[in-house]
């Protein structure tokens, strides 16, 4: 069986490697898809990891979510089951044998409507807990994801075929070790659903000024409760979470609209200059300014 696996996820390094000849990001026909690939090692990136799955196929990845560290390498894939500001970078690349993954983002509502039709039969049952978990890949997933990949080579064909596909997957997803984690999503009157409604909230209206009070009473909850599972979910507290989504935030303003770091502070919501500027360095490892440079220079 274990032959079998590593006969798979060699198949899947050819599809990818094929389409990923050099160093970069590759966005694909299907839009769900993404492949990557990195000729070394990088350096630490903060980012917002939304709903979706992501799969090593070569080299090794991290991932940390506040003090939380998630490592997969080739044949294991970490999914996220809300959007959450982690830290991703690769941990083994080399020209000769680059890292290389692939990213899908999932469907809520595919989920929704799967995993609660009566005649689906789910694996376990969804359980509370941390909307991220790494697991090895089955067979069955390696396979279902690698004809997504070849289906890239029939673009006649694609339209009509990836949305079966991505089905399947979804199916597979919920069937296997991952199930508890997408299924906390859409267990109606869960803990877990009604911080997710908050986290689909903020994620449109974090520049308000919000109280922890207000966004308690959107998941009906008394603010220690909120507090208690918000926490489990994501792993931080609720004011770094709306932290950190207001400095990535205003990171991408300055480098696709050209803001200074005084106007991008205001738009994310931010009242002083000085504390926005300390806490960007204290996420990102630099002052505004410097970081957008370093990040312009490095293409």
């Amino acid at each position: 069986m274990l032959t079998h696996t590593r006969a798979n996820n060699a198949a899947l390094a050819s599809l990818v490697a094929d389409i990923a000849a050099a160093d970069g990001d590759y966005p694909t026909a299907i839009p769900a898809l993404m492949i990557y690939r990195r000729n070394a090692v990088t350096a630490p990136m903060p980012c917002i990891y939304g709903l979706g799955v992501g799969l090593t196929v070569q080299g090794g990845k991290r991932v940390t979510l506040g003090n939380e560290i998630f490592d997969y390498g080739p044949g294991q894939s970490l999914i996220t089951s809300v959007d959450l500001p982690v830290v991703s970078y690769v941990t083994q690349a080399s020209v000769a044998e680059p890292y290389l993954g692939v990213r899908l983002e999932l469907d809520a509502r595919l989920i929704s409507q799967l995993a609660t039709d009566p005649d689906f039969v789910a694996g376990a049952k969804a359980s509370g807990g941390r909307a991220v978990s790494v697991v090895e890949l089955d067979d069955g997933l390696l396979e279902a994801v690698s004809r997504l990949v070849a289906l890239l080579g029939e673009p006649t064909l694609m339209p009509s075929i990836y949305p079966l596909i991505l089905q399947e997957i979804t199916i597979r997803l919920l069937n296997g070790q991952h199930g508890p984690t997408l299924r906390n999503l859409v267990a109606q009157g869960s803990p877990s659903q009604q911080i997710a409604r908050v986290l689909s909230w903020l994620k449109v209206n974090f520049a308000q000024d919000l109280s922890m009070e207000a966004l308690a009473a959107k998941a009906c909850m008394s603010p220690s409760t909120f507090r208690q599972h918000f926490r489990a979910l994501t792993g931080m507290s609720p004011l770094q979470y709306l932290k950190s989504l207001r400095l990535q935030e205003a990171r991408q303003v300055m480098m696709n609209e050209g803001l200074d770091a005084g106007s991008a502070a205001v738009r994310v919501g931010y009242e002083s200059a000085s504390q926005f500027s300390r806490e960007y360095t204290r996420l990102f490892g630099a002052p505004p300014l410097r970081d957008i440079k370093r990040i312009r220079e490095a293409g």
